[in-house]
């Protein structure tokens, strides 16, 4: 019985791991590529 509550939390952490990894990764890549685009069309900077 103790290996099925384990084996479920272990899901149950990777899971709730996994979501904020992967949305800072993804918003990463996104920032980074809002600036560039606007450091190549307008002309801004990439600090501001």
């Amino acid at each position: 019985m103790s290996q099925i509550f384990g084996a479920i939390m272990l899901v149950v952490m990777g899971i709730l791991g996994g979501f904020p990894t992967l949305y800072l990764c993804v918003s990463l890549v996104v920032v980074l590529a809002q600036k560039i685009y606007g450091k190549v069309v307008h002309g801004k900077s990439l600090y501001a």
